[in-house]
């Protein structure tokens, strides 16, 4: 009897060991995603910033959507390329600085999604995006939105301003 409790007692002692080191690697594996996200998502804004067309779009998965700040700027990736090439070739894309940034990556470790405020040249404005961890390891930008802040104090100026476009993008829906 009291071998059996000898070994119970083992047995619980190891798998409580063994629960609280999968905890510990677990936390270190999100740690790790969480900054090679942040380095990533940092690295293409900063390409955007120094103009290098190629640099950019090699953080984007081949099937990545851009959606900007106009309504109708809903971009697939070949298309957001064909766009932004002049902007990149003059040596001006844009400069967007994040503030602030919050990544959350799913239970199985492959998709993250994340938020930030971004210090751009129209001012503050909010960008978020999806990454996806790619078969050798990396991640990707996958989707990314951007959008200008608006204080709520302010949104009846802009949608007065606005109005007339908004309607013009409606008829063509």
């Amino acid at each position: 009897m009291k071998k059996i409790t000898f070994l119970l007692i083992l047995c619980l002692i190891t798998a409580c060991n063994t629960e609280k080191a999968r905890q510990k690697v677990e936390e270190f594996r999100l740690s790790k995603d969480k900054t090679e996200i942040n380095v990533l998502i940092d690295a293409w804004h900063a390409a955007a910033a120094a103009a290098k067309y190629e640099d950019y779009f090699s953080k984007m998965t081949n099937d990545a959507i851009f959606i900007g700040t106009d309504a109708t700027e809903n971009w697939k990736n070949e298309e957001f390329k064909k766009f932004s090439k002049p902007y990149f070739d003059k040596g001006k894309a844009w400069s967007f600085t994040s503030l602030q940034r919050n990544v959350f990556i799913s239970q199985y470790g492959d998709i993250a999604w994340f938020d930030e405020l971004l210090d751009t040249q129209m001012e503050l404005c909010r960008g978020s995006g999806v990454v996806k961890k790619q078969e050798d390891g990396t991640w990707k930008i996958a989707h990314y939105v951007l959008s200008i802040a608006i204080p709520n104090e302010n949104v009846k100026e802009i949608i007065t301003l606005k109005k007339e476009n908004d309607s013009i993008v409606k008829s063509k829906l």
